[in-house]
C-alpha cells in the first residue's frame, strides 16, 4: 500500500508499506522532529491495522461472490483468413483468435517458423466478444508469388500446448475456384440444348404426321 501526500501539484511525503515493512520518502520541512515521527507512527499503524485488514478483506470477499468469472478459462479458436486485394494483386491473410478467456493472449505469426518482423504486421488490438469473451486479430500483406509457409501460433491460460494454424495457400485457388462454375454452365447448356433438339424433333414428327393424314383424307 502506498500513500502519497501532495502540495501544489508536486508530492510532498510517500509512505509505503509492503510485507509489513514501511518506507518513507519525504521533502517535508518540519522544525520539530517528534511531530514528524509522531506522524509516521500514527499513519503505519492506521495502515497496518486499519487499512490493509479491511483491503484485504474486501477483496477476499469480492474474489468469493465472482469466483466463477475469475476462475473461468474459454480455449481460443484459431483460423486463417484469406482475402484478395484487388489494388496490390496479391493477398491479405489475417490470423483470428477469437472466443477466449481471460483476455490475455500471445499471437504470434511465422513464415517458414520464423517470427514475422512487427512491422509487417497491422492489428494486434484486443477486442471484446458479446458472451463476454475476447478476439484478437493480426494482418499480413503477401505477394501472389510468395512460397513461403505461413503458421499462427496462440499461446492462452486455457491451453496445456501451443495451438498452431497453418495457412494452406494455394495459388492457383482463385482459378480452381472458375472451374466448377464454368463446368456447371457448360452442364447445363448441353441439357438445355439437348431438351431443346428433342423437343424441336418431336414437333416437327407431329407436324408432319398431321399433314399425312390431312393428305390421306382428301385423297
Amino acid at each position: 500500500m502506498i500513500t502519497r501526500d501532495a502540495f501544489r501539484g508536486s508530492t510532498t511525503d510517500e509512505l509505503l508499506y509492503v510485507d509489513k515493512n514501511f518506507t518513507y520518502q519525504g521533502t517535508l520541512n518540519v522544525s520539530a522532529h517528534d511531530v514528524l515521527n509522531i506522524h509516521l507512527e500514527i499513519s503505519k499503524r492506521n495502515h497496518e491495522h486499519i487499512y490493509h485488514p479491511y483491503c484485504i478483506k474486501t477483496l477476499k470477499g469480492y474474489l468469493k461472490k465472482r469466483r466463477n468469472q475469475v476462475n473461468k478459462k474459454v480455449k481460443p479458436r484459431v483460423r486463417f483468413i484469406q482475402k484478395t486485394n484487388s489494388d496490390s494483386g496479391g493477398f491479405r491473410v489475417s490470423c483470428l483468435a477469437t472466443g477466449f478467456y481471460p483476455r490475455h493472449i500471445n499471437l504470434t505469426l511465422f513464415r517458414d517458423e520464423q517470427p514475422v518482423a512487427d512491422h509487417e504486421i497491422t492489428g494486434g488490438d484486443l477486442r471484446p466478444n458479446g458472451d463476454g469473451t475476447y478476439q484478437m486479430k493480426k494482418s499480413l500483406e503477401i505477394s501472389a508469388a510468395d512460397k513461403h509457409k505461413y503458421t499462427c501460433s496462440a499461446t492462452h491460460l486455457s491451453l496445456d500446448n501451443k495451438l498452431n494454424a497453418l495457412l494452406e495457400f494455394d495459388h492457383g485457388e482463385p482459378f480452381k475456384s472458375v472451374i466448377p462454375s464454368v463446368l456447371t454452365v457448360l452442364a447445363l447448356m448441353l441439357v438445355f440444348g439437348a431438351a431443346a433438339a428433342v423437343w424441336k424433333r418431336r414437333y416437327a414428327a407431329s407436324e408432319e404426321t398431321v399433314d399425312t393424314t390431312a393428305t390421306f383424307k382428301s385423297m
